[in-house]
């Protein structure tokens, strides 16, 4: 009996071992998701305009291949990759995450420059929408839509691990990732959903019924417009925030010091001025200061990419189109 007993003991220490780590996993998971906060928004503010101009029979079906594209780019490719780097190479993180902030910098100041300047192509239609018809063309807006994606999911993979503490085991890390990866690709997708169904729900309340109901149809139509420049407004600014507190937070943990203990200073002396929400206040110079320096160096980088990356990724894929045409003379012996 005493055995039997003590095997329950047992089991019962097992099970509370078991459900701290299942809490210590979702909170660690948590915490990620909410740092990527900048590439999780930007991405859902730019998948819409992927379905823009098919059937409505097909937006559901293009999201759902989309959002497949997604779970593939993070469990299959990012996830090996991002344990890989905390094994072998932990020192290369803060560079990489520096350099997806960087990115997130650019991207963003690319979309504020473009209001001013609305000749430069980066963002046209003809980028958005590739041309063609029919099956060719939805397949080709979900390669797009995928490429894209892959970037925006390095990133967040990228500053999930970022915040998971260098003791946890690889496995550990590999469960976090993972959840964040579930997680971020369904309430991302299943927002992009929402959004592009609510334009054909409203419109059916509208016309299909009456009284209030059909008030909340047209209300939703006239609304959704407005949410839509809503959502690639704050978008935009999540990605230049967060980009910024990325490269405040690498150059100090690098060493540069400057930056970082500048913008704590000026957040302490705010959060003493409002005593009475003195976190709010604190945040707030936090993300306008990192904001700016995001977006001053988002704006640095747009002469760059045009006339250093731009032409350096046109040569390399000339090289690799010249290398795929070039006939191999043993093929005919």
């Amino acid at each position: 009996m005493s055995g039997l007993i003590a095997l329950l003991d047992d089991i019962a220490a097992i099970s509370k071992v078991a459900a701290a780590s299942i809490d210590d996993v979702a909170g660690q998971a948590a915490k990620a998701g909410a740092k990527a906060a900048g590439a999780v928004i930007d991405d859902a503010a730019v998948t819409p305009k992927y379905v823009q101009g098919f059937d409505a029979s097909r937006e559901l079906p293009i999201v759902w291949k989309i959002a497949r594209g997604s779970l593939f780019n993070k469990l299959v490719i990012l996830l090996p990759v991002a344990l890989a780097l905390s094994a072998l190479a932990p020192w290369a993180i803060p560079p990489l995450l520096m350099l997806g902030g960087a990115y997130l910098c650019y991207e963003g100041a690319h979309k504020v420059a473009h209001l001013f300047h609305r000749t430069d192509t980066h963002d046209s239609a003809q980028h958005i929408h590739p041309t063609g018809d029919g099956p060719a063309l939805e397949e080709a807006r979900v390669a797009g839509a995928i490429k894209t994606d892959f970037i925006l999911s390095a990133e967040i993979m990228t500053i999930a691990l970022s915040t998971i503490p260098t003791q946890d085991s690889l496995l550990m890390k590999g469960v976090i990732l993972a959840l964040v990866a579930v997680a971020i690709t369904v309430a991302v997708y299943g927002f992009v959903a929402l959004v592009v169904k609510a334009d054909d729900a409203g419109l059916h309340l509208a016309q299909r019924r009456a009284g209030p109901v059909a008030a909340l149809g047209r209300g939703i139509v006239r609304v959704m417009p407005g949410l839509m420049t809503t959502l690639t407004v704050v978008g935009t600014a999540a990605m230049i925030w967060v980009g910024g507190q990325i490269i405040v937070h690498g150059l100090h943990e690098l060493g540069w010091h400057a930056p970082y203990d500048m913008i704590h200073h000026w957040a302490q002396g705010a959060a003493a001025a409002v005593p009475a929400a003195p976190g709010v206040a604190a945040w707030v110079v936090t993300a306008f200061c990192d904001g700016v320096i995001g977006l001053v160096l988002g704006l640095m980088l747009i002469p760059v990419a045009s006339f250093v990356g731009t032409p350096l990724i046109e040569a390399a894929k000339g090289a690799f189109a010249q290398l795929r045409k070039k006939p191999n003379p043993n093929e005919n012996r």
